[in-house]
């Protein structure tokens, strides 16, 4: 049996603005399917729905394990777009043997990771 994760669901309140970060800032091609209260984005085969309502998980700077990481192949480049954005990155980027990573919250209060791979 070959089992794969298909969708990933996030919350938002704010659907224009959550459209529009997904989207823009972080850079994730919306999907031409939508329902009424969701929004969804390609992850190379694997689908992102943003659904309409609170938040299971409110916003804690002493969380740190994100809702959903998404790995990219420039973070520097990333972190710049965040940046433009205004997107706090309370921690900064953070690395390892094997990645670096930012973390930061969504307009919705998600923890988010971007995170890349070394080769």
């Amino acid at each position: 049996m070959n089992i794969r994760i298909a969708v990933i669901s996030l919350w938002a309140e704010d659907m224009a603005t959550a459209v529009h970060f997904y989207r823009d800032v972080i850079g994730l091609n919306l999907m031409p399917r939508h329902g009424g209260d969701k929004y969804y984005f390609d992850l190379d085969g694997i689908a992102l729905a943003i659904v309409s309502g609170r938040p299971a998980i409110q916003p804690d700077l002493e969380m740190r394990f994100p809702v959903v990481a998404f790995s990219v192949p420039d973070l520097g480049a990333a972190v710049g777009k965040l940046s433009q954005h205004g997107v706090d990155m309370p921690w900064g980027v953070e690395k390892n043997d094997d990645c670096q990573w930012v973390m930061f919250h969504d307009p919705a209060g998600n923890l988010v990771e971007l995170v890349e791979f070394r080769k």
